[in-house]
């Protein structure tokens, strides 16, 4: 008989602690070890569930996300009805990224035992990710004290304080509205702001073709849709994995990315002679960097054309729906100490809410030659 044969028969002795051992294993930075362990004796048909549920945590300590996932889906499945099989199919969703199918799982588990903290926490963090702080906020302050739960706490907060939507709430809404957006906005809400800023662009722009177009915050690929006939460059970039891959469904893009706008208006090398933003700036509360990073990547006699929900008086403003709202005064003088100046600005209504019209901004800036 091998050595390996041996140790082997060893670790699947009666009075062995596979748990336990690879729990220590876990703890010493050993997770491969870990899990090669835990296989063995659900490969002898002696794994629990403890067994299943320790496995799908090393392989996650150890890198293996699919196998962690595949795994607790295995458990859940076996294990139906067990509240720590559906929370730690939860967490390997949370782990793996997919957050609209981790947060259900979470609120099953909570369902079936209210009083279970592990599931809470999680539930918290799941939310966190998304960028749901006031979800957050209410999962946490139910749990008791703890250094971890007051550190979740303290993010959610700030980011409650911040003058931007969380780019992982957008990334999370848009990734759940992905498969039915175009119905949704086009039919529910009457969504106009490609057309409106197509309008636009025939005003201020008259006759101008081949375009090199930045399209930003692109979804499903509506804008450049109405923008197609006017490019001849087409970018797009949205947050949204879910809606970049239906802008590659229309085939009418040159180049898409996964991308947070301000980062890439900032980072980006490129010139254009276009830059749209289509109901896409009401995610952003101060415009600073956007008008900055535009005006650095527009051609001399470029245009940046975007529409935004209205604010009376001064400034900006978070509306009942975590949009933003922004002011013409505010606009226009943003504008100025970009190095933009304003071509026009137009009172519009790009969508409808509760079957009441929006009131908007459309709005267009132009970069000189200067």
């Amino acid at each position: 008989m091998s050595s390996s044969s041996t140790t082997a028969n060893a670790r699947l002795q009666p009075d062995s602690d596979p748990v336990g051992d690879a729990e220590a294993l876990i703890e010493q930075g050993r997770a491969g070890e870990a899990a090669s362990l835990l296989r063995e004796w659900i490969a002898a048909d002696r794994g629990g569930l403890m067994v299943r549920l320790v496995l799908a945590r090393a392989l996650m300590e150890s890198g293996d996300s699919a196998g962690a996932l595949e795994t607790a889906r295995e458990t859940s499945l076996l294990y139906s009805n067990a509240v720590a099989a559906i929370v730690g199919l939860g967490e390997a969703l949370l782990r793996a990224g997919h957050l609209t199918t981790a947060i259900p799982e979470f609120q099953r588990a909570m369902r079936l035992d209210p009083e279970n903290s592990r599931a809470q926490f999680l539930l918290g963090c799941a939310w966190l990710e998304a960028g749901e702080a006031e979800k957050a906020l209410e999962a946490f302050e139910v749990l008791a004290s703890s250094p971890e739960t007051e550190a979740k706490i303290s993010e959610a907060r700030a980011m409650l304080a911040r003058l931007r939507s969380d780019p992982r709430y957008v990334r999370h809404l848009f990734d759940q509205f992905s498969a039915d957006y175009d119905a949704r906005m086009i039919g529910q809400l009457s969504y106009r702001a490609p057309q409106i800023l197509h309008q636009l662009a025939g005003l201020v722009m008259p006759g101008r073709q081949e375009l090199r177009i930045l399209d930003l915050g692109c979804g499903t690929g509506l804008t450049g849709e109405a923008f197609e006939e006017m490019a001849s460059q087409l970018d797009g970039i949205d947050l949204s994995p879910a809606m970049i891959e239906k802008a590659h469904a229309r085939r009418i893009y040159d180049e898409l990315a996964v991308s947070d706008l301000e980062s890439f208006l900032v980072e980006s090398n490129r010139q254009y002679d276009l830059i749209l933003a289509a109901d896409t700036l009401v995610y952003l509360g101060d415009l600073a960097r956007v008008f900055s990073g535009a005006a650095r990547q527009l051609a001399p006699d470029g245009f940046f054309l975007f529409t935004v929900e209205k604010k009376d008086g001064e400034g900006f403003e978070l509306g009942p729906k975590r949009r933003w709202r922004h002011s013409e005064n505010y606009l226009t003088a943003l504008a100025f100490q970009s190095g933009l100046s304003v071509a026009g600005i137009l009172e519009c209504v790009p969508r409808m809410e509760a079957n009441r019209p929006v009131d908007g901004f459309a709005v267009a800036l132009m970069r000189g030659n200067g």
